[in-house]
């Protein structure tokens, strides 16, 4: 089921509100619980049924083995003997969910990439993807490892079942922790209607649902057509595709996390912050500090400081590697494909370019300057994660920088008809992308409104209840439900 639909704006999200608190007002805690559990995995199965016993088995498992870590625990203050170290149960945990998760997303790649180099033809297992895998398998990774460092408090399955399956950050994150989020479902007063929750949640929502389907499906078509279907591109329309599908995938995944922020006030939860602006970063480190927060925490947390912390001795070289290694992991995490390698492996080398700038040449660089190499550097890097080829991919960066083929808009034709001598054209400039002189309107909008105007997030902490916010929210709302014309899935869905 998607946020940007009629049936969960108008049937499933308020028949769900309103039955939680009412067993909530009846002082049937558990019962609420139990509902919101099976209404997320109805949320989830909606989709596609044949994802449900995959998630439950995953659930079942995961909870086993954090039992057993607790247990183990406590047996080891005891002065028990195991038969099993915790540590070893914890791999074998991370293991298990990892085998999962290679398994169904990434047994084609590697069978693909075997049958290249050893030249056989082994058949495809052409395994259906399950939806959200990546988000709740690192979710609850994180959480046994948390459980093995004893960060987690209790072990109740229904609770644990809440955790991973809420709705509003199920499919596609935040990726959240159980500490986080279980404490918030345990107080007493979030099991009453908070009307302020409410409003909030409601206009960050609405902010959220017009960025994905007025901004973000707007800026689709013209990304998806100049990639897939255009056979070659001139250079407006190649600069034009690039910029339209960072555009589309900032507004689109930013959209998803206000909706699930949204969604989540309106149960007086509070999910963490995954989206800040990332294109307003003056430096790549500054970016990975702004996108998709969780990801970058998680793999920080889990990866980047465990890899190491196993090293003898540490160097600023080593650490280097490591981080080379974190963003091709985090790369290669988005989807089976070289070019989610390639994407990984470019924001590894930006990273390392950018560390060893501050910590050896120490040549500070003003402010504008490192918004444009570092937004040109993202525009181009997001062309290697977007292209389904190599070949699509070249297409649209070597006519971005070519001058064989330039078309302006006609409008320009009597100032700058000079330009014809040197082979340019004027006329309908994008045709070949299914745009108009209008695309380069949405670009400039889209520009003034991620760097000049306050994210949904500073708007949240600012927020108040008053004619203002209730008119912008209305807009924004009417203004999302009137474009609900087609069904649109978050990028993120995919990954």
């Amino acid at each position: 089921m998607l946020f940007n639909s009629y049936e969960f704006i108008f049937v499933f999200l308020p028949l769900t509100f309103f039955i939680y608190f009412y067993l909530n007002k009846k002082r049937l805690t558990e019962a609420s619980k139990a509902f919101l559990v099976l209404s997320s995995l109805f949320f989830y199965s909606w989709w596609n049924i044949a994802y449900l016993p995959l998630i439950l088995i995953s659930i079942l498992f995961n909870f086993i083995i954090g039992k057993i870590l607790s247990k183990n625990d406590t047996e080891k203050k005891k002065g028990l003997k195991k038969t099993f170290s915790r540590k070893s149960i914890l791999i074998f945990g991370i293991v298990c969910n990892i085998a999962l998760l290679a398994y169904y997303k990434y047994a084609d790649f590697l069978i693909e990439n075997f049958n290249f180099i050893t030249n056989t033809n082994v058949n495809l297992l052409h395994l259906l993807l399950p939806l959200a895998i990546s988000f709740f398998t690192f979710q609850q990774i994180a959480y046994l490892v948390d459980s093995y460092r004893n960060e987690t408090k209790e072990y109740d399955f229904l609770n644990y079942s809440l955790f991973v399956t809420f709705f509003p950050q199920l499919i596609a994150g935040p990726i959240v922790h159980h500490k986080e989020m279980m404490p918030q479902f345990a107080e007493v007063k979030n099991k009453v209607r908070n009307y302020k929750n409410i409003s909030l949640g409601i206009f960050i929502f609405s902010i959220g649902l017009f960025k994905k389907v007025v901004i973000a499906d707007t800026f689709a078509v013209w990304a998806t057509t100049g990639f897939d279907i255009a056979k070659n591109l001139n250079l407006l329309e190649a600069w034009a595709t690039s910029l339209s599908y960072s555009f589309q995938l900032y507004f689109d995944f930013s959209g998803y996390t206000d909706m699930a922020i949204g969604l989540a006030l309106l149960f007086n939860i509070k999910l963490p912050i995954n989206f800040n602006s990332p294109y307003k970063s003056q430096s790549l480190v500054d970016v990975w500090k702004r996108w998709h927060i969780t990801l970058s925490n998680f793999v920080n947390k889990y990866i980047f400081n465990t890899i190491v912390k196993s090293y003898k001795k540490y160097t600023f070289g080593k650490g280097l590697f490591t981080l080379f290694l974190s963003m091709v992991i985090i790369g290669l995490w988005h989807g089976a494909s070289w070019m989610f390698v390639m994407f990984g492996a470019m924001h590894g080398v930006g990273l390392i370019i950018n560390h060893l700038w501050k910590k050896k040449i120490k040549i500070p660089i003003p402010g504008f300057i490192g918004w444009i190499l570092t937004f040109n550097f993202i525009n181009i890097s997001m062309i290697f994660f977007r292209a389904k080829e190599w070949d699509d991919a070249i297409k649209v960066l070597s006519s971005m920088f070519s001058l064989d083929h330039v078309v302006l808009p006609q409008v320009l034709q009597s100032k700058l008809a000079f330009l014809r001598s040197y082979n340019v054209e004027f006329g309908k400039w994008a045709d070949t992308i299914q745009g108009s002189d209008w695309t380069i309107l949405w670009l400039i909008f889209a520009f003034i409104l991620i760097l000049c105007f306050k994210n949904s997030m500073e708007m949240k902490d600012t927020f108040k209840l008053n004619y203002k916010t209730v008119l912008l929210a209305v807009v924004l709302f009417i203004g999302g439900i009137l474009s609900l014309n087609k069904i649109s899935e978050f990028l993120y869905f995919n990954f």
